[in-house]
């Protein structure tokens, strides 16, 4: 089901080949930077570049033996490429090669990502206009509140994902950090200049000051970029999860032919991929507290993150990556029921204009307090006794003083709940249009 929904591009990114790939990239444009410094002969990295290959299974099969994946990886390049390969890794400790690439490999992951957010913003925007005049009933504490529109829900969301292409723009760029300082980050056998060019090469910032790692915290902040965004997509689906409700049925995910909803129960539809959607949002943010965990480390470096890091920003970045296509396809397809809204707006007897009524009582000179025991006590019995709001006030007698039958037939006007519906989609819109 994940490779469904997932760019193919994502998996292809943590893949072991890809990672080899990108140690291989920041090798041999370390040996470039030597070359022009005069110190690594011409001929010497004319070979390396030509040679410079490795094979997976020949890598596992030497770190059975030596227990360290990055003198195994040089030690299948050096099959490779003979004698040159002594230039290979110059004044090099192990991570710098390790978290240079994998700044290369998140960065390659943000462009998926920040893609695919651009992809939803456009699916949020669309249905928001499709259903911006739509009537809805608000809820609180699950409980009828005011009316809105349903083209509200999506503008807040497309909303929420605009500040998540910030962050995650802000990640991208936190993270596309480079480091070739050496064993605890003092350029003690390897000049600044070969730092530099380096990272210029790969499009990188390099670390302003680093111990043995690039530091975590930057790790922490793409993770935790990561979770907020699996956060807003659980937080759409926690709602569509609500819609779904054969109480409520305002609107449902797709239901494609020949699926089926339960073993025993043929009638079933269910909110499988929503929920599918809020289960992955936790793993996607205890992946984060990972993250955080890996920040503090002994002294210049050690190396407990090194563990957690192969499992968490892999798995991090390919499950959002599939929430977001999977949440756009399902927001693409939903079923909405306008006329089911219609018939919910009415099962609280118009008590959704509690408000309006408290307020024009007080604006006829009653104190709050007082205005607001009139409301209730008829708001009450109307919920009681399933009467209509508007029939009980009509017949009370402290109302009767104030507000006249025209007044509260004004007063309860759905039209008025939506007069600012422009207002607020110019805000998050602009002007812009559907």
């Amino acid at each position: 089901m994940i490779a469904r929904y997932t760019r193919p591009e994502m998996g292809r990114i943590w893949t072991p080949e890809n990672r080899y790939m990108k140690w291989l990239e920041v090798e041999i444009a370390a040996c470039e930077a030597w070359a022009e410094r005069g110190e690594i002969p011409m001929a010497a990295l004319k070979t390396i570049r030509k040679r410079a290959r490795f094979d997976v299974d020949r890598i596992d099969e030497i770190e059975k033996t030596v227990k360290h994946d990055v003198i195994a990886f040089l030690t299948s390049i050096a099959e490779n490429v003979g004698p040159e390969s002594r230039f290979i890794h110059k004044g090099l400790t192990s991570s710098d090669i390790v978290d240079t690439a994998l700044s290369l490999l998140m960065r390659e992951a943000s462009d998926i990502l920040l893609g695919d957010i651009r992809e939803l913003l456009d699916v949020l925007k669309r249905q928001a206009f499709r259903f911006k005049s739509t009537p809805c009933i608000g809820r609180s504490h699950g409980v009828h509140a005011e009316p809105m529109t349903f083209g509200l829900k999506f503008a807040l969301w497309y909303e929420d994902f605009k500040r998540n292409l910030a962050r995650m723009k802000r990640a991208k760029e936190i993270v596309s950090i480079g480091k070739l300082s050496g064993a605890v980050g003092t350029f003690s056998n390897i000049p600044t200049a070969i730092e530099e060019k380096v990272c210029r090469r790969l499009r990188l910032k390099p670390e302003p000051v680093a111990s043995q790692v690039i530091q975590r915290d930057r790790h922490g902040e793409y993770l935790t970029t990561l979770a907020l965004i699996a956060a807003s997509v659980e937080r759409i689906a926690v709602e569509i999860r609500h819609l779904q409700r054969t109480e409520v049925l305002e609107a449902e995910e797709p239901f494609e032919a020949g699926q089926k909803g339960s073993s025993a129960m043929p009638h079933k539809r269910n909110p499988v991929g929503s929920e599918n959607l809020s289960g992955l949002a936790r793993v996607v943010r205890t992946n984060a507290l990972a993250a955080l965990e890996d920040v503090a480390l002994w002294h210049e470096r050690d190396i407990s993150h090194s563990s957690v890091e192969r499992i968490i920003i892999p798995d991090s970045s390919i499950l959002v990556d599939y929430m977001l296509n999977r949440l756009k396809n399902l927001l693409n397809g939903l079923l909405v029921y306008p006329d089911r809204m219609k018939e919910n707006i009415h099962r609280s007897y118009g008590l959704y204009n509690s408000q309006r009524v408290m307020l024009a009582l007080t604006e006829k000179g009653l104190t709050r307090e007082d205005a607001y025991a009139i409301v209730q006590r008829n708001a009450m019995k109307s919920w009681k006794e399933r009467k209509e709001f508007k029939g009980l006030l009509l017949k009370d007698r402290d109302v009767k003083k104030y507000l006249t039958p025209q007044m509260l037939d004004d007063l309860f006007d759905l039209k008025h709940y939506f007069r600012n519906v422009d207002y607020i989609f110019a805000r998050v819109f602009g002007k812009a249009k559907a």
